[in-house]
């Protein structure tokens, strides 16, 4: 997926102001979840287990939405619906699979550029050509 379509920037934005000093750490919760999310709808899909499916996908949509990860989110969506579904009918969702096999490379891609995004030693444009850029303060 083009890096461009994998993060909404503004609602990033947003958040990191929202939340101002505790993003990093709200960060590092997405971070964390995000990881356990995965392995759970991963060891759900080997399973056959729809219900085990639901709670990690919900939990995965609804955290990734915070950040601007809309393609994880949609994703997680996708997988979330064919859990209940599946619980519902009592027939697993087999046809979630490429879903399931496309989650945990997007979401380490997604988790990489929020953390380059957020990494204090990353060089930075100057923004609008105001002041310098975190890379030359201090220099002379």
């Amino acid at each position: 997926m083009d890096e461009a379509n994998i993060v909404d920037w503004a609602k990033f934005a947003q958040m990191r102001s929202e939340l101002g000093a505790s993003f990093v750490r709200i960060l590092g919760y997405f971070r964390e979840d995000g990881e356990k999310a995965v392995a759970k709808i991963e060891q759900a899909m080997h399973r056959r287990d729809a219900a085990a499916l639901v709670l990690p996908a919900h939990t995965l949509k609804a955290e990734a939405r915070q950040f601007g990860a809309d393609p994880v989110a949609e994703l997680a969506e996708q997988i979330e619906e064919a859990g209940r579904r599946g619980v519902e009918s009592r027939f697993f969702p087999d046809d979630i699979l490429p879903q399931v096999a496309q989650l945990r490379p997007l979401y380490l891609q997604t988790i990489g550029l929020l953390e380059e995004e957020t990494n204090p030693l990353v060089a930075r444009r100057p923004a609008c050509g105001r002041g310098p850029s975190n890379q030359e303060f201090g220099r002379l």
